[in-house]
């Protein structure tokens, strides 16, 4: 016998599938509601079909939440090295992550406030999907909209960390990391390298996790579509076009708007001329969706296409695919400003700041890969009271949101490295305008 040499049929991409799960849940939910709305056989379909499957995909990402933040915040600090030794490069670079962060999750709320996408859905949906989904989220809450207040602040340290991660509390959960990453910097290298490595392994285990979960995205985000729309109809998308525009506009706007203009500022480049020489690493982070894969294409734009010393962009940038999301925390703040119009939840300005605390600190929890922003919005979802389900809402979207905040993640890591090369006295704008530039080869993760 001879194998047969007929080329293997290759599989969609993910996002396609995605694309095409959301397609059909919608469509199938949308015609099961025109032509049998309120009849019993559809709502079993929904409650013993639809349903369960979305809640299989749902709680897969739930389930990866406390060891994916831990790993990737812990990792993120313990890879500072000696805090007393890098204090003041150290220093400088989490002041402008955070900032540059702060800065973007501002923005997107401050867009989501003015355009309102969600708001483009009918009263009585909202009331029906509220009722629908309410039960759920309140099970899952972990702070609400109304506990903004001093006990938010004292609360963010949990007495008991393993419970904290237990109940969902993301911010105990998320200082312990803290302390626990500056802590290691403190003991005896042998001995934080040994549980670096072990955490560093979780984290790895955790990133394949997250691809099992996504695999079965376009089976849960077509089940969840579909009990949505199979029994409130089209009525539920009508927002979700311009909430893609809204994204994307803001996206553009604090990519060519603020960044451009933080450069010129703070670094004393043009804007062209940053834009123009960081545009093979623009290329390759919207192909990737990854910053860890575009990192290398970050560090050899940093030192050939600006000059930036190899020291300090082969501390700052690693650092910034891990712990820099700027587009990240734009597109969470917008998302769940989004998702509380279309669910009619009323967000107090309090709120709004804590969904702004924990939109720039689920940012640097986020992992650098395709997708791994998903599981963290969805624990900011039910920490205001937003029902989770209705992440379903933007998953079909997702990847190309996905790809296009990936972009401005990276620029503001290459941002980042220029402005504390500048301030460490070791670089000029000058020595951008006369280095090479990189060659325009697209480089991808293996």
């Amino acid at each position: 016998m001879t194998e047969s040499t007929a080329p293997a049929r290759r599989r969609a991409p993910l996002h396609t599938r995605i694309l095409i799960g959301l397609a059909v849940g919608a469509v199938a939910g949308v015609t099961s509601n025109l032509l049998w709305a309120g009849h019993p056989a559809l709502d079993r379909v929904v409650d013993y079909v639809a349903q369960p499957v979305g809640q299989v995909f749902l709680r897969m990402l739930f389930m990866v939440v406390v060891p994916l933040v831990f790993t990737s915040l812990t990792l993120g600090v313990a890879g500072l090295g000696d805090l007393r030794r890098l204090g003041r490069v150290g220093g400088r670079t989490i002041a402008v992550f955070l900032a540059t962060t702060t800065l973007a999750a501002t923005i997107g709320l401050i867009a989501s406030n003015v355009v309102q996408p969600g708001a483009a859905i009918d009263p009585a949906v909202r009331t029906a999907l509220l009722a629908e989904f309410g039960g759920a989220a309140e099970e899952r809450t972990a702070v609400g909209a109304g506990a903004f207040g001093i006990n938010t602040f004292v609360n963010i340290v949990p007495r008991n960390p393993v419970d904290a991660a237990a109940r969902g509390d993301m911010l105990g959960l998320i200082f312990f990391s803290l302390i626990f990453g500056i802590a290691l910097t403190r003991i005896r290298k042998d001995a934080a390298d040994a549980v670096i490595r072990v955490v560093d392994g979780i984290g790895q285990a955790v990133v394949v996790m997250i691809e099992f979960a996504m695999r079965l995205a376009p089976y849960g985000v077509a089940g969840l579509i579909f009990a949505v729309t199979a029994r409130f109809g089209f009525d539920v998308l009508q927002s979700l076009g311009l909430y893609v525009v809204a994204v994307l506009a803001a996206l553009t706007f604090h990519q060519f708007g603020v960044i451009g203009l933080l450069a010129r500022v703070l670094t004393g480049i043009r804007p062209g001329v940053f834009f123009r020489r960081a545009r093979t690493l623009m290329v390759t982070a919207f192909s990737t969706s990854s910053s860890n894969a575009t990192l290398p294409t970050t560090i050899r734009t940093a030192e050939q296409g600006f000059g930036v010393p190899r020291e300090i962009a082969g501390f700052v940038l690693p650092l910034g695919a891990t712990m820099n999301m700027n587009g990240t925390a734009l597109f969470e703040g917008m998302t769940v400003l989004f998702l509380a119009q279309a669910f009619g939840v009323d967000l107090s300005l309090g709120a709004q700041a804590v969904v702004v605390a924990m939109t720039v600190l689920t940012a640097i929890g986020t992992a650098g890969v395709p997708g791994g922003s998903i599981p963290l919005l969805a624990m900011v979802l039910v920490m205001v009271g937003i029902p989770a389900e209705g992440i379903a809402l933007i998953l079909g979207v997702d990847r190309l949101l996905d790809m296009a905040r990936t972009v401005p993640n990276v620029t503001g890591d290459l941002l980042t490295s220029l402005v504390v090369a500048r301030q460490e006295g070791v670089w000029t704008p000058e020595m951008a305008t006369t280095a090479p530039l990189p060659e325009p080869t697209l480089e991808t993760a293996a």
